[in-house]
């Protein structure tokens, strides 16, 4: 559904996304995580067509960009990392609005809003205005309105962000109802533990470069499923085995405390760039 190739993306002389692959296949659920600055949202930008690539080709549902921008706009659906509704009218007003930007026939429009109120579980709250809403009702609303035009892609750029993890739990659960569904979704996180139990594939990007892909498992089996970390009087310390005989044979032999623990998307994030996710 999705096919990038050879994606650069400049502003002057600094590389945002440099030589970036991807293939994501009809109904994935991928995730696309990094540091801040590491190209995600950029390459977000490039495949919505707010931005420019500087190089490379891409093609969404069998369209290449640029050249085919029209067809494209009506078969994907974003879901931007700052709220971008309006908050003076209501959050059926808000919806039928980008119903009629998208030229969808009146009565298609009306049952179709209605669906999508009831998915959300917003529809006791439709006539309110979207400034008395909570993020979490801001964000599931935004998602209503991404998906009115029924597209075959969803673009989610850091749609929990800011929420608590009690809404950020329910919102996992739509995006995972619209996967089961068949639509393809790109996600970009700050949270691991997002990705980790949302997503089928993700890519790890960091400087521009895209430096890791996998599922979560495997990329954890890969690192090691089981770490052991130890405090050293000065650092926390870990070391990566691939079956917990080995982790408790190690720990053995220190002469310190040690726990032994399962590895996570986490620690693969921290060992391939250095640093943590949030900073």
């Amino acid at each position: 559904m999705i096919e990038i190739a050879g994606l650069v993306k400049k502003f002057g002389d600094r590389t945002a996304v440099d030589q970036l692959d991807l293939s994501i296949p009809k109904g994935e659920l991928f995730g696309l995580l990094g540091p801040n600055g590491a190209g995600k949202t950029t390459t977000i930008r490039v495949l919505t067509m707010l931005a420019q690539p500087t190089e490379g080709s891409i093609t969404i549902g069998g369209w290449k960009l640029p050249g085919n921008e029209q067809q494209i706009k009506t078969i994907i659906g974003v879901v931007p990392q700052h709220v971008n509704l309006d908050i003076e009218l209501t959050a059926r007003e808000n919806l039928e609005l980008h119903g009629r930007l998208h030229c969808i026939p009146a009565a298609e429009r009306h049952k179709r809003i209605e669906e999508l109120l009831d998915f959300v579980e917003l529809n006791e709250r439709s006539g309110d205005m979207v400034q008395t809403f909570s993020g979490g009702m801001k964000r599931r609303l935004m998602i209503a309105r991404a998906l009115l035009h029924r597209p075959k892609v969803l673009f989610l750029d850091e749609p929990t962000v800011g929420l608590d993890p009690q809404v950020r739990r329910r919102l996992w659960e739509l995006v995972r109802r619209l996967a089961g569904e068949g639509l393809t979704v790109l996600l970009t996180t700050h949270y691991i533990e997002e990705a980790e139990n949302l997503c089928q594939r993700v890519a790890i990007m960091y400087k521009g470069k895209l430096i890791a892909l996998d599922s979560p498992a495997k990329l954890c089996r890969n690192l090691g499923e089981y770490v052991v970390e130890w405090h050293d009087g000065e650092s926390l310390n870990s070391r990566f085995f691939t079956d917990r005989t080995e982790a408790a044979d190690f720990v053995g032999v220190l002469t310190t405390a040690a726990a032994i623990r399962r590895s996570n998307l986490e620690d693969v994030f921290v060992e391939f760039t250095g640093r943590k996710v949030v900073e």
